[in-house]
């Protein structure tokens, strides 16, 4: 299968009784962007998702039966009116930064930790959406894309750029390699020094980060620095999406897929195993880019995983299009049968088992898609 079956499907490749009603208006094809993300606009979108415009601390609904979900947002709506000050809404902000700050006393953040679905990317937006001070100011992202504003400014200019924030929310706080710790661990030094506050999510509470995966001394003493900036958060409860591992709808024929991708304005069709090719050629940093104007994503022949890498680049996809709403139409195979049993067992299963429920949710979303 390649990027071109939307052309083979007019071509009359891939037949469909349908296909004289639907060859009009070709669908889009992921594969066939390779988008170029200026810096400026890595900058300007450290914002919340989407999907996390509109939610506040309460629209936060916690269950009743986890009294660790209402202390969270007890917890987090007091540290969010902690942000008084001339400086709030950007005002005396040259005077403010005229002086070195002194290093503050204690932690300089709040950590999130519990399960997948349980409402911490929720809170994490809401936190940033609640802080009193001008959108210029805050700054919110996932790791990775904080590690690949680091790539496109330099290490100096993003510790320069972030150190006039007076908030940086760093969602799915997940380190994949020692690498990356090392350099999350100095910037972050870099900005408490400044005096920005730190609010972070994660599966895994900060002292156990990297367990399972690395045993280098020196990277369990980053980690244990690490968490010395926040106060951890645990927060119980199950996925909100659905319990346990989640069980993905049936899929679709390709034939089903690809007429729903011509008769859906702003859809993409492509097929699977071309468009994991396709991730590997462009940086992760940019597949929010690669998504832009997409209103449905249409797949066909989905199979397993074949590496690692693969479906590390996956993941990121997934994130992407999840915090962007976007349906997931597809063939082949489930998605809870995307990843081996080696990879939902070892040191990235947290990211695959939130892969799985992102994608699972996406692909419900797609039945209007499909016209059911």
């Amino acid at each position: 299968m390649t990027c071109s079956l939307a052309r083979r499907l007019q071509w009359g490749t891939v037949p469909t009784p349908a296909t004289s009603a639907i060859t009009e208006a070709a669908p889009l094809s992921l594969c066939a962007r390779e988008p170029h993300v200026p810096a400026g606009r890595l900058v300007a979108e450290m914002v919340p998702p989407p999907r996390f415009d509109a939610v506040r601390f309460d629209t936060y609904v916690p269950d009743p039966d986890q009294p660790s979900q209402r202390e969270a947002v007890s917890v987090l709506g007091s540290f969010a009116a902690g942000f008084g000050g001339a400086h709030a809404s950007g005002a005396g902000r040259r005077r403010w930064f005229a002086r070195k700050p002194a290093a503050p006393a204690g932690p300089r953040g709040v950590y999130l930790d519990g399960g997948y679905g349980v409402g911490k990317t929720h809170l994490l937006a809401s936190l940033w959406h609640a802080a009193p001070a001008d959108p210029s100011l805050k700054a919110f992202g996932t790791f990775v894309e904080l590690t690949n504003l680091v790539g496109a400014l330099g290490f100096q200019q993003t510790v320069r750029t972030l150190s006039g924030h007076r908030l940086l929310c760093i969602d799915e706080f997940e380190l994949d390699d020692p690498g990356d710790t090392v350099l999350v661990s100095s910037l972050l030094g870099k900005l408490v020094e400044a005096g920005v506050a730190l609010a972070a999510t994660s599966n895994t509470l900060p002292g156990k980060l990297g367990e399972g995966r690395f045993a280098a001394a020196d990277f369990l003493r980053e980690i244990q620095g690490l968490s010395a900036h926040f106060r951890p958060l645990r927060i119980d409860g199950e996925d909100y999406r659905h319990r346990g591992l989640p069980e993905a709808p049936p899929p679709y024929s390709d034939e089903v897929v690809a007429k729903a991708a011509y008769v859906t304005d702003g859809a993409s069709l492509d097929g699977f195993p071309a468009l994991l090719e396709h991730l590997a050629k462009v940086h992760p940093s940019r597949y929010g880019a690669l998504t832009d104007g997409i209103r449905a994503v249409c797949l066909t022949d989905v199979g397993p995983v074949p590496d690692q890498s693969t479906a590390l680049r996956l993941v990121v996809l997934a994130d992407r299009l999840y915090d962007r709403e976007v349906p997931v139409l597809a063939s082949g195979l489930p998605f809870d049968r995307l990843f081996s049993d080696e990879m939902l067992n070892g040191g990235y299963r947290k990211k695959y088992f939130r892969a799985i429920s992102r994608l699972t949710a996406l692909a419900r979303d797609a039945k209007a898609v499909a016209g059911q």
